[in-house]
């Protein structure tokens, strides 16, 4: 192995070694054996421990952080992060085209064809070809700066060589998991007891927020670009061009694109990316369109919300036909019970399905979905799957309607139909299994008191060795008593008991979500916390101190006020206290005299801009309350698109309906 001797030649190692590590994980290639890597790398190591004078930040050595971040600041986008309107069917990209003539004033447009990567959107920065700075979308205005986690994508370059790169280049770019590592991502989960991810969408968005950027590395995302900020200001004239320019930097980019002039050859295109889409190594949810022209996309710019020149083709959920082999039930942790499909196994969207929520006895009545009959099942994306309906022509004769039992599955006790609701509960509160290790996953998860390494099945062990019966029980678990869980090591004990040390400082919201108070969710709690100001003061409100609160309605107060005297539920509380557990509450920081401040909003229906949780956050943060009710106390109702019953009940009681483009002017 040659010698270093100079600063010059420590960069010639590190570019050198940047180049091999590109085209491994960008271009799926090795020129050199592994063995040789590895020993570029060790080398690039000794001659770094022997000159630390001269090691850079974005040296092949230093991907993962040595340190926690204490939360994520926020960054302005220097460009706004703008959504795409969606498209589901050719008539809607047809009218796409149509605008674009109108728009353009030209009869004939080339487009640029791209995979609409079902990820997470990031914008990243380099200056000098370093890597600098990476910012989810946020709010499209603004979003975490999570650079520290992006390092740790092994197939994002830390540095970029050539006389191409220019000072500033801000890219846009995708995060996403394949299906191998969230396979084996969710295989070690499961290991440790840990509750799984749903898809590999969720798996990349719930990385990126982590902490510690030395548990992101292992999760294994990668990354794929797309964008360019400034294209024009570097001589290139298209969106085609600006793959091309991405690939001559060695950034990992999207292989399947095409160049297109007619909706036939835009519609060819899609049909073969529809073909392909389950061979894919990671999830597609469709196609991009663009506008191929950049000063065309300059000229047409943007609505508030989405890009004039550009459309998102989505494809349309998928079905398949199973057969529906039991209807088994659940019991929730307030004891209502869900009945499930459980299904003949069929491969759906890329995964194998085998169980769907059929809702609630309801449900299964109306469709007439009895047990053995061939059914069909949809998967849209990351939805959940479930069952559209069943196919009566192929039903077995003998075939009987599916009734609800009598008496839980799980402690037998009998059933009782709640009042005015379609729900069926088991009313053994204290003493049904099933309930309780609901309660205890609901009191240890993230909207509650968040102890990341209390997992349902080691909630279950501990149940059945009787370890645990009540939350407060957790704060006295032992180490020893941890050593007996099955798959809990040295490591995972520690991680365990830490976890749980460290969740005895809550917010109060979150304390008031994780103790399972009927109807109260996250946002309720967030209101009633703001409200009291302390535990101490909540515990002692009445019933109408509590239906005086904005957003409350009856039916929460009463639940509320019953909750809390319940001399087992104080009890409890009691308990928590003496081992630790301290809720708090801080007063939010919002905007002065913003015209959203006292009022309460309800949210409903699909918003293309926002998710539900970031305008309920905008809200907030301007002195604003959201209720999940519509109740005569509401002052607005924020409808998407869809919107239901609320939408309907907004305009009997004269609530002020605000539509997406009349939210976005108050913010």
């Amino acid at each position: 192995m040659e010698k270093i001797r100079t600063k010059e030649e420590y960069d010639l190692l590190c570019q050198k070694i940047w180049h091999y590590n590109t085209l491994y994980y960008s271009k799926n290639r090795s020129d050199i054996p592994d063995e040789e890597f590895d020993a570029l790398l060790k080398n690039l190591e000794k001659v770094e421990h022997e000159h630390p004078e001269w090691v850079s930040p974005n040296s092949p050595t230093q991907r993962v952080g040595e340190s926690l971040t204490i939360g994520f600041k926020t960054v302005k986008h220097a460009h706004p992060m703008l959504s795409l309107a969606n498209t589901y069917s050719k008539e809607e990209v047809e009218d796409f085209f149509e605008r674009i003539k109108k728009l353009t004033g030209r009869e004939n447009s080339s487009f640029s064809c791209e995979l609409k990567m079902d990820g997470i959107a990031v914008s990243l920065i380099y200056e000098k070809g370093d890597f600098k700075q990476g910012v989810t979308r946020g709010d499209g205005k603004q979003g975490d700066d999570i650079t520290v986690n992006l390092k740790t994508i092994r197939n994002l370059p830390l540095k970029l060589y050539g006389a191409q790169v220019p000072e500033i280049l801000e890219l846009r770019g995708e995060v996403f998991m394949t299906h191998a590592s969230f396979q084996r991502l969710n295989k070690q989960r499961e290991s440790e007891g840990e509750d799984l991810f749903q898809n590999p969408r969720n798996a990349a968005g719930g990385t990126l927020k982590l902490l510690d950027p030395k548990q992101a590395a292992h999760r294994d995302l990668s990354i794929i670009f797309y964008g360019l900020q400034d294209g024009l200001r570097l001589g290139i004239r298209t969106q085609t061009e600006i793959h091309d320019y991405l690939n001559q930097l060695g950034l990992p980019t999207l292989e399947l694109t095409k160049s297109a002039q007619t909706i036939d050859e835009v519609w060819a295109f899609a049909e073969e990316v529809r073909l392909k889409r389950n061979s894919l190594p990671f999830d597609i949810d469709g196609i991009v369109i663009k506008l191929d022209d950049l000063k065309e996309q300059a000229k047409l710019g943007a609505t508030n919300k989405t890009p004039r020149w550009a459309v998102a083709y989505k494809f349309q959920a998928e079905k398949a036909t199973t057969e529906l082999l039991d209807i088994t039930l659940q019991v929730g942790r307030t004891g209502i019970l869900t009945p499930v499909a459980e299904l003949a196994p069929v491969f759906l969207a890329g995964s194998t399905i085998a169980r769907a929520t059929l809702h609630n006895e309801d449900e299964v009545m109306r469709k007439d979905i009895r047990i053995g009959d061939l059914v069909l099942i949809e998967k849209g994306g990351d939805v959940i799957p479930k069952v559209v309906a069943s196919i009566p022509e192929s039903r077995k004769s003998g075939s009987k309607r599916w009734q609800m039992p009598e008496f839980c599955p799980s402690c037998g006790s009998s059933l009782e139909r709640v009042p005015g609701e379609v729900a069926i509960r088991c009313p053994n509160i204290s003493g049904c299994p099933a309930q309780s290790l609901r309660r205890l996953t609901h009191f240890v998860g993230k909207g509650g008191m968040d102890i990341a390494s209390l997992g349902v099945k080691a909630i279950i062990q501990l149940l059945e060795k009787g370890f645990i019966k009540t939350p407060s029980d957790i704060y006295q678990l032992t180490k020893k008593e941890v050593a007996e869980l099955e798959g809990f090591k040295e490591k995972s004990i520690q991680n365990l008991l830490s976890g749980i040390e460290a969740s005895k400082e809550v917010s109060l919201d979150r304390f008031l979500h994780a103790l399972g108070i009927k109807h109260v969710g996250l946002g309720t709690a967030e209101l009633l916390s703001k409200k009291a100001g302390s535990l101490e003061a909540l515990q002692e409100m009445t019933f109408e101190d509590l239906y005086k609160i904005d957003g409350v309605g009856e039916k929460v107060a009463s639940s509320v006020f019953e909750f809390f005297n319940d001399p087992k539920n104080r009890n409890e509380i009691n308990k928590l206290l003496a081992v630790g557990v301290s809720p708090s509450f801080q007063k939010p920081q919002g905007f002065e005299n913003h015209s959203f401040k006292g009022k309460t909003f309800v949210l409903t229906g699909s918003l293309d801009k926002y998710t539900r949780d970031n305008a309920a956050k905008l809200i907030k943060e301007r002195g604003g309350v959201v209720s999940s009710s519509i109740s005569k106390k509401t002052h607005y109702l924020l409808a998407g698109k869809e919107a239901g019953s609320k939408l309907d009940k907004a305009k009997d009681l004269g609530v002020t309906i605000l539509s997406e483009e009349e939210f976005d002017s108050y913010l």
